[in-house]
């Protein structure tokens, strides 16, 4: 093939690419740390999905890889801390379906806006429940409230993206560069640690309770802000 019509059909291609991107994640701005890594790794998995698998199939999917976290935290505690490895996979696993569940709706052209932000929301609750309820059966007796604290600080996180989607209309599920996917690796980066040096897990779990609760305040001093901003505006206060 001649050069000139190479390089078009380079073009073309990254074109298509751009054009496929920008729908897939249309809706959410991102500003995590992994984001471009990650939405190049999306964008990729998206168009393998086999059609048979629907949005739906991989939001409960999702929701899977969380309670193999929690049976991994379980069989950990009853028969030998190794078996936190199996968490590792289970976060996998939640990466895939969480991450690809409304990308794929996206990717097709068949979005469902409500019901799959509803049902986003739903599965990120429960899954916060299994990891930290896991957590709580794992835990020294002395450190198990460190597993409400996780349960109570994620959820105030997901409430902030919620009312901060209602009070600005963009909907981001990151706090500054740390977001879900960041949250997962540092977890799995825990369980290991824990496998090799036993107890760590509760002064990591400490760590990421104090730093969960410093984003949230951050973000929602910040989301007052925004709202005050918005009440101005709508009152003709500001232009």
């Amino acid at each position: 093939m001649p050069l000139p019509e190479l390089q078009s059909l380079k073009e073309k291609v990254t074109d298509v690419e751009v054009e496929s991107s920008s729908r897939i994640f249309k809706d959410r701005r991102r500003t995590n740390f992994f984001r471009q890594s990650e939405q190049k790794l999306i964008a990729y998995l998206v168009a393998k999905v086999p059609a048979s698998v629907t949005s739906n199939h991989l939001s409960f999917l999702g929701g899977l890889g969380s309670l193999i976290v929690f049976l991994a935290f379980v069989i950990a505690w009853a028969i030998n801390p190794v078996w936190l490895l199996a968490g590792i996979l289970g976060l996998a696993i939640n990466w895939v379906g969480d991450s690809l569940d409304g990308r794929l709706a996206y990717y097709r052209n068949t979005p469902r806006k409500w019901y799959g932000f509803a049902l986003d929301i739903i599965m990120d609750w429960v899954s916060t429940i299994f990891i930290g309820f896991g957590y709580y059966v794992y835990a020294d007796s002395g450190f198990k409230w460190l597993g409400f604290l996780f349960v109570v600080f994620y959820g105030w996180a997901i409430l902030i993206a919620q009312l901060r989607y209602k009070i600005t209309d963009r909907y981001t599920i990151d706090s500054g560069a740390v977001g879900p996917t960041e949250l997962r690796v540092i977890i799995a980066l825990i369980l290991v640690t824990e496998v090799a040096f036993a107890g760590t897990i509760h002064y990591a779990a400490i760590l990421i309770s104090l730093t969960l609760f410093i984003l949230n305040l951050k973000d929602t001093l910040q989301l007052l802000r925004e709202g005050d901003k918005r009440d101005k505006e709508e009152k003709g206060l500001l232009h």
